[in-house]
């Protein structure tokens, strides 16, 4: 346990793994096969009735700055129970996290809780090494988006990846407008009510409460169907029989009746093509045909999807159907030679499998320091190199003006 971990005894302490998402934040130590926490990115201010979203790239500095001291400062005191002075930070981000963010997440890990060392490892390549492979195609369908990021020997290959609005929070306003439209209240006084009457708004994590315990995503041929009658304006497609109607209790006093064509047509949205034909499929092919054409065939057969939207029943079965569909088509068929795809089984949850590749990532204690950022370089230079290099460690990176550009650069590569 952490209160009584190394009484007695030498040798650094564990390091902390944080896996700071839009929805929710896994926190835990390095080393353990699970986070200790996963809690809603958020903090509840005094005389603040709705909690705030910790996650935010929309406001000033010093308000970012507050959230996030206040939300550290609830990990470690409330859920870890450790000091943050004796413990090195690994933090899991984003290739999509804005600069102001992460440079605004430094300042309080070193300014505020004086942290020894911070490193920021890519979701992508931390859900690599969960599988002890060196080259995958990594899909992360999380809140905010859907991101694809091949990586072939241990390097993203950063011109190469593809990325699509669709994600959690996409789906949840997409349910809440069918629940809004077409679902009825019941309620002791009266029956068969039309939501808007009865509540002015469905809480999101009501939404998403919804969405897991009654929506699933319908196989190929039934999603192809329900698609076809939903943008046939002349009504001449059928629509395949929906699965049947559900009451859901809401507060203990009213019900809400959910029709069953909510529970899986709201999911399609994810594979439904837009004006430029992109879906979550296509991102896999796109960002193949990207690639160097002799890494493809070890990409394609290396698929790894992580994140909390691929939890939903029927994803990856519905994903590599879509896959192998479309690589029929005349877009991709000249371009993509191979036509295998494999889905990895990660040794963890789609959404802890980043987490988990760092705490195997923070747990190399060698490695670990000489990758990180030491609170006396950060001190001395007052930022950190946009991307951290994971390359072998230089003597010069104590002097910002003498490192080389690859540092400056936004790179992960590994020197052989």
């Amino acid at each position: 346990m952490p209160l009584f971990e190394g009484l007695g005894s030498g040798g650094e302490k564990t390091a902390v793994v944080i896996d700071l998402g839009s929805a929710y934040t896994k926190c835990g130590f390095a080393g353990e096969t699970g986070p200790r926490c996963i809690i809603p990115s958020e903090v509840q201010r005094p005389g603040v009735q709705k909690p705030i979203k910790v996650v935010q790239h929309n406001i000033n500095t010093e308000e970012l700055y507050s959230i996030l001291k206040d939300f550290v400062h609830m990990l470690y005191f409330r859920y870890l129970l450790v000091n943050p002075r004796d413990r090195r930070v690994v933090i899991i981000e984003s290739v999509l996290c804005p600069s102001l963010f992460r440079e605004t997440l430094s300042k309080v890990f070193f300014k505020h809780f004086e942290v020894p060392s911070i490193v920021f490892a890519p979701s992508h390549l931390m859900s690599v090494l969960t599988l002890g492979i060196s080259s995958a195609l990594v899909m992360d369908c999380g809140y905010m988006e859907t991101l694809v990021l091949p990586v072939y020997e241990g390097i993203p290959i950063l011109s190469a990846w593809e990325a699509l609005p669709l994600g959690g929070k996409a789906i949840h306003k997409e349910l809440e407008g069918l629940l809004v439209e077409q679902c009825t209240v019941n309620t002791d006084s009266n029956t068969d009510q039309i939501l808007p009457a009865v509540i002015d708004s469905i809480p999101e994590e009501v939404v998403e409460d919804i969405k897991v315990r009654t929506c699933f995503i319908s196989d190929l041929q039934r999603g192809l169907k329900i698609q076809e009658a939903k943008f046939n304006l002349d009504g001449t497609a059928e629509r395949p029989v929906p699965p049947p109607d559900v009451d859901y209790p809401l507060d203990g006093e009213k019900i809400i009746h959910i029709k069953g064509s909510i529970r899986d047509s709201v999911m399609e949205m994810l594979f439904e093509q837009d004006n430029e034909e992109r879906s979550v499929a296509t991102l896999v092919l796109d960002s193949l045909i990207k690639c160097p054409i002799d890494t493809r065939k070890a990409l394609s057969e290396n698929l790894v999807v992580i994140g909390g939207t691929a939890m939903l029943p029927g994803f990856l079965h519905r994903l590599l159907a879509e896959i192998r569909f479309l690589v029929e088509k005349p877009r991709y068929q000249q371009v993509l030679a191979s036509k295998t795809f494999r889905v990895h089984s990660p040794p963890a949850k789609p959404n802890c499998t980043a987490w988990l590749g760092g705490a195997i990532f923070g747990a190399l204690q060698d490695i670990l320091g000489s990758r990180s950022v030491s609170r006396d370089v950060y001190n001395q230079t007052g930022r950190i190199p946009d991307w951290c290099c994971l390359g072998s460690p230089r003597t010069d990176m104590h002097d910002t003006s003498k490192a080389p550009p690859s540092l400056m650069k936004r790179s992960f590569s590994t020197e052989k």
